[in-house]
């Protein structure tokens, strides 16, 4: 058997899920996502259905803006403790950290108390910040290049797929009685810290590296750190632009369900959960395409895709009317245009996994080792600076003022992708 055939690639995926090298880790990742989106929906469901706030629209953009602030506050930090320090060590105190704020949301949930549910929520926020830069910068720490994208693929797939069921859990937990979901909340920072303590030890990056008090100084030279190379700069600007059309979208598709097509809440979810399934088959072809390799030439194509399903998406429910009553699952599946809609978001998210899994890889890869928790950190910061900047303008081209349309908008989106695909083609050519 080839070492570079696809029943090789598929054998690294499963050895990967089996390594101590790598499933603390995994574990780790996956539960922290899926804790940081349920507390985020439990406290979106709590504002709307049982607080009953006024402007509670606004309560639950301000959750989202609380979770998202310390990324672009804290991820040089962050950076610097990661090169600094062992990084099995850093993520068992930072996940024991995470009980203790766990302990906060529970409290909060007690005492349906908005300031305690947004202080848990913001500790969370903090430390997925310190831990972003960790849980990515030592993968290449623990495997070996030729794992490298076979365990992006997995984390990339997992991530998503906790975000789902997240949402999901957090959207049930109004129905709940505060005892069962507290006692969750504390399961899964246990399941958290638990698996954390079997994350292998790593040897210091830059021992003899300073952290800088001033996080906006630290932050400013991350960034700078990362546009002096050409080509790691525009890998990371490709990778925030998925990250920023993804946020988009999904802010987006949503509102086109609703109004489009007429699908009410569980349509929604289960248009979710197919995005978060497309992500997951598209990192996985990602690997299994690579075959071990760090091969860039497949994100051309996957740029390209992203695009023409965005265009086709705004296209298709543009031309629908608005929609008079809500329909349910069945009536969604077996229309025309819940099938479009579904195929396109599907294959959206398909084509997302098969572009960011090979540009991420080689930016873990070509990181200096004493630089690459930091050079992620920089990563970070322009994904999420990207996400705000793109959520800012889509709002305020929704607004009353400009008036635009979501499928015009989504459509627009995507004719914006297929012109960065240009952008995208120098950066495969630069590796080539």
């Amino acid at each position: 058997m080839s070492a570079a055939s696809p029943r090789a690639a598929i054998a690294t995926l499963a050895a990967l899920m089996r390594s101590r090298r790598f499933a603390p880790l995994f574990w780790c990742q996956f539960f922290s996502a899926f804790n940081d989106n349920f507390v985020r929906n439990m406290l979106a469901m709590l504002i709307l259905f049982r607080l009953g706030e006024q402007g509670a629209g606004v309560l639950v953009t301000l959750a989202v803006g609380i979770f998202v602030l310390p990324s672009l506050l804290l991820s040089g930090l962050g950076g610097e403790m990661a090169d600094a320090q062992d990084k099995g060590r850093l993520a068992r105190i930072l996940k024991a950290a995470e009980i203790g704020v766990q302990l906060v949301a529970a409290a909060g949930l007690w005492l349906a108390s908005l300031p305690l549910l947004y202080t848990a929520l913001f500790g969370l926020g903090v430390i997925a910040a310190l831990f972003g830069p960790l849980k990515y910068a030592i993968l290449p720490d623990l495997l070996k290049t030729e794992e490298l994208i076979a365990a992006n693929a997995l984390v990339e797939a997992a991530t998503f797929a906790a975000i789902l069921l997240g949402l999901i859990a957090g959207g049930l937990s109004a129905a709940r009685s505060s005892e069962s979901v507290t006692l969750q909340l504390l399961l899964i920072a246990l399941a958290c810290w638990g698996f954390s303590l079997f994350i292998p030890a790593t040897s210091r990056a830059a021992p003899g590296l300073r952290i800088t008090p001033n996080i906006l100084v630290s932050t400013g030279a991350l960034l700078r750190e990362v546009r002096r190379e050409r080509q790691l700069w525009s890998r990371s600007v490709a990778v925030s632009w998925f990250w920023m059309t993804g946020a988009v979208a999904l802010s987006l598709t949503p509102v086109v369900i609703r109004d489009r097509t007429g699908g009410g809440i569980g349509v929604e979810t289960a248009v979710s959960a197919l995005f978060a399934i497309g992500i997951g088959i598209g990192s996985m072809a990602a690997a299994l395409i690579a075959k071990g390799r760090i091969l860039l030439r497949p994100v051309l194509f996957a740029a390209i895709g992203m695009g023409l399903f965005l265009i086709d998406l705004g296209v298709s429910t543009s031309r629908l009317p608005t929609a008079r009553a809500t329909i349910g699952l069945e009536a969604f599946f077996t229309s025309a245009a819940g099938l479009r809609v579904s195929f396109d978001v599907a294959g959206l998210a398909c084509a997302g996994g098969l572009f960011v899994v090979p540009l991420f890889t080689a930016i873990q890869a070509d990181a200096p080792a004493a630089w690459r928790s930091r050079i992620v950190a920089g990563v970070n910061v322009l994904n999420s600076s990207l996400i705000v900047a793109g959520v800012a303008a889509t709002a305020a081209l929704q607004s009353r003022a400009v008036g635009l349309s979501e499928p015009f908008l989504l459509g627009g989106l995507g004719v914006l992708t297929l012109g960065f695909a240009i952008y995208v083609r120098r950066c495969v050519a630069a590796a080539a």
